[in-house]
Formats: C-alpha cells, sequence, structure tokens
C-alpha cells in the first residue's frame, strides 16, 4: 500500500506530460507548411487504412505540393475524411496530371474519328445526293367553250439541290387550224429556302415566235397557298410577267376542290400579237379534282 501512494504522483506527472505533448504536436501540425515537400514520387502502393485524418487542416498550406504525379492506383480506403476541409486553400495546387478540365487549343473536333469518316461498312447512300428523274402533269384539260385542250407539265433531272427542269404550258385548238400555243422553258433550279425555290434559264414562246431569259420563284406562302412567279425578257424588249396562285381545300380523302388564279402583265404594247400594256390577261378558275387511291393520278 505504501509503494503504491508512492508511485501516484509519478503516474500522473507522466499521464500529464504526455497528454501536453500530444496537445502541442496537434498545435505545431496546424501551421505546417507542406510547400517543400516533393509528393512526384511514385505512391499508388502506398497504404492510408491507418491514417487518422479527423484533425483540423484549414489551415494548412498545399500551394507548394507538386500533384503532378499519377496517382490513380493508390488506395484510400482506409483514411478518414471526416473532417471539416471546408476552409482549405487548393488555390496553388498543381492538378495538371488529374484527367477532365478544357481541352487544349489545338484539340481536334469529336466528331471525327482521328479523321475517317466511316467505320468498316459501306459508304451510305443519302437519297437527297443520288441524281433521280420526274415528270409531273399538272393540268390536262378540254375547254368546251373555245374547243381546245390545256396542258401544263413540268420533267426534271437532279438532286434535292440541284435540277434541271423542262416546263411548258398552253393549250391546243381541237378544230380549224389546230395551233398549239405554248410557252417551253428550260431551267436550272435550285432551293432558296425551306418553303421557296429558285430558278432561271431560257424560254420560247409559240405563239409569238419569240425567244426569252427568264426567272422566276416557286413555293408555297403561309396558309398553305402554292405560289409562282416568272419573268420573261424577250429578245425584241418585250417583258412577260406571269404570277398565279392555287389552293388546295380538301373536302376528304380523295375528293379536292382547288381554287386558281393568274395573272399576265407586259412591258409595252405590241400590236401584232394583241398586247397591250399591262395587265393583259387575268384568268381565275375553281377545279374539282378526284385523287385515286394511289393518289398518282387525279
Amino acid at each position: 500500500m505504501k509503494i503504491s501512494k508512492k508511485n501516484l504522483p509519478f503516474i500522473g506527472l507522466s499521464s500529464l506530460v504526455l497528454l501536453t505533448s500530444s496537445f502541442a504536436t496537434a498545435a505545431e501540425m496546424s501551421d505546417m507548411d507542406h510547400s517543400g515537400m516533393d509528393m512526384s514520387g511514385d505512391m499508388s502502393d502506398m497504404d492510408h487504412s491507418g491514417m487518422d485524418m479527423s484533425g483540423d487542416m484549414s489551415d494548412m498550406d498545399h500551394s507548394g505540393m507538386d500533384m503532378s504525379s499519377d496517382m490513380s492506383d493508390m488506395d484510400h480506403s482506409g483514411m478518414d475524411m471526416s473532417g471539416d476541409m471546408s476552409d482549405m486553400d487548393h488555390s496553388g495546387m498543381d492538378m495538371s496530371g488529374m484527367q477532365g478540365g478544357q481541352p487544349p487549343a489545338d484539340a481536334r473536333s469529336p466528331d471525327y474519328s482521328n479523321g475517317v469518316p466511316y467505320g468498316q461498312y459501306g459508304k451510305p447512300m443519302m437519297m437527297g445526293s443520288m441524281p433521280l428523274w420526274g415528270v409531273s402533269v399538272d393540268d390536262l384539260g378540254y375547254q368546251f367553250d373555245e374547243d381546245q385542250i390545256n396542258f401544263e407539265a413540268t420533267g426534271w433531272y437532279g438532286t434535292d439541290s440541284n435540277r434541271i427542269r423542262l416546263r411548258t404550258e398552253g393549250s391546243a385548238q381541237t378544230k380549224d387550224d389546230k395551233e398549239i400555243d405554248s410557252l417551253s422553258s428550260l431551267a436550272y433550279w435550285k432551293p432558296l429556302s425551306i418553303f421557296w425555290n429558285g430558278e432561271a434559264g431560257v424560254a420560247y414562246d409559240t405563239e409569238n415566235d419569240n425567244a426569252a431569259v427568264m426567272a422566276g420563284i416557286v413555293g408555297t406562302a403561309p396558309y398553305f397557298i402554292e405560289t409562282d412567279a416568272r419573268a420573261y425578257l424577250y429578245t425584241d424588249g418585250q417583258l412577260r410577267l406571269d404570277l398565279g396562285a392555287e389552293y388546295e381545300w380538301r373536302l376528304d380523302q380523295h375528293w379536292v376542290v382547288i381554287p386558281e388564279v393568274g395573272l399576265t402583265a407586259f412591258s409595252k404594247d405590241d400590236h401584232d400579237n394583241d398586247i397591250t400594256k399591262g395587265f393583259n390577261e387575268m384568268e381565275a378558275e375553281v377545279r374539282l379534282t378526284y385523287e385515286t387511291f394511289s393518289r398518282q393520278l387525279a
């Protein structure tokens, strides 16, 4: 009992010394400067399972630490990251060795695969770039009061972006001299926007036996009104302007009512061909059509 009493002050003093030493160490680590530490070595096999990270490291300075080495294989499974690191300053850390961030200025486009446009399969041919051809007869009818056949047809060859179009419209008399009056044109066709196409070429008018250069615009106006405007400059200086508009009013799946209006204007008088300056002709008609089941014939 006496021996125990004599040793008690020594034990208490030793505990106090150890406790004081621990506080001193913790205090010293809070202001520790790591700027001179070399972290460029390989630490992929380092075991952090026994490290205690619960202390306060808010004042720790990492500005001089080199983090450019590869640490992808480092095991952090045992590290205790429960401490408060919200005030830690990482502004000086070198993170150039980590993935992510913005690509360099000379980085190639991600839309291409090293300059190879296609994989190990045949190059597909899209319909838009394939040259095709087509024929469309827009109007073919008989006019009883004039004893004539009216016609309007178009043929084309090319792609969705560039085409050659052959267009003709007019009338053919069925009695007397059976004369054919037509205006035919051969033009280059190209889309101008989503709803409008432009064309330019040459034309020939059999009614006045004269050739002309032509330019026009064709498309769909608001409310689905099909519109076309063409100008013809003849060799004798006569200027002709044709304007037309039509609308398809669908009654059901097959019956369609089509009102149509057309205007023709000239720049000067031509008495030989009964042409007066200004608006020379105006036509308005309503057609009732029936579309077949295939809708290729109406």
